[in-house]
């Protein structure tokens, strides 16, 4: 069952006038809060209003007078995680736009991989972007690229969140592979890697990057692995600055 809607109504929680509660202790903030711890520890694929009104203690109708799909759902629970991304002030730009830029990267990278269910479903959760704390972070984002003195702020976001949710998406997945196989990412890397080179043996170029390494931290090369991408975005962009006076 979900809440009729006007056939014209633009289909986005952040569209429609929420309803009072009529249970105080479920409301749309606990409901969200509970959507959450669950795409966090199963996934998206275990979500449902049936699982999330049972953990809430309420029937799924209960919870439709205050979400009307699951997609909305998606959209409120996108909007809430991304109130962890930190962006630096415009006056840290102004000094050192490319220190700023990263620690708004790695933030949201960080955010990503705390919740891995987020970096895939950003282009897909409706119209998540009118969340307020997504729209908070857009505009803090763009001012930081104006104070850095980008004269198409927004094609210079496009382009660091570009590179930062698809390195996300990938790290993202990855590590709820390792996280299903029940073993550390080292534990599980160790197991990999005979069959690895196995199938690289016949593929010159690839032989390298699976070469025997000991101690080696598979969090740390994927740090390594950001970094570099990041710095050479960020180079990149450096060339699109306008002259210093």
């Amino acid at each position: 069952m979900t809440a009729k809607s006007d056939a014209n109504a633009i289909p986005s929680v952040w569209a429609r006038q929420q309803r009072e509660a009529q249970q105080p202790a479920l409301n749309r903030a606990a409901i969200v809060r509970e959507a959450v711890l669950v795409l966090d520890a199963d996934g998206i694929d275990a979500l449902s209003m049936r699982k999330l009104g049972a953990r809430l203690k309420a029937g799924a109708t209960s919870l439709y007078r205050h979400v009307a799909t699951k997609e909305e759902l998606m959209e409120l629970a996108v909007d809430e995680v991304c109130a962890e991304i930190l962006v630096p002030s415009p006056q840290r730009a102004r000094e050192d736009w490319r220190t700023a830029v990263s620690e708004a990267a790695l933030s949201f990278r960080g955010t990503a991989l705390d919740h891995p269910w987020l970096a895939s479903v950003l282009g897909q959760a409706g119209l998540a972007y009118l969340g307020p704390n997504l729209m908070s972070f857009s505009d803090r984002l763009a001012a930081l690229f104006a104070a850095a003195g980008f004269p198409e702020p927004s094609r210079a976001i496009d382009t660091v969140l570009g590179y930062v949710i698809g390195m996300s998406t990938t790290e993202a997945a990855w590590l709820t592979t390792v996280a299903r196989s029940g073993e550390t990412e080292a534990g599980f890397v160790a197991r990999l890697m005979p069959a690895a080179r196995v199938a690289v043996a016949d593929h010159e170029h690839l032989t390298e990057a699976y070469a025997p390494v000991e101690d080696v931290d598979p969090a740390e090369i994927r740090e390594v692995k950001f970094a570099y991408g990041l710095e050479v975005v960020l180079d990149g962009l450096a060339l699109r600055l306008p002259p210093a006076a």
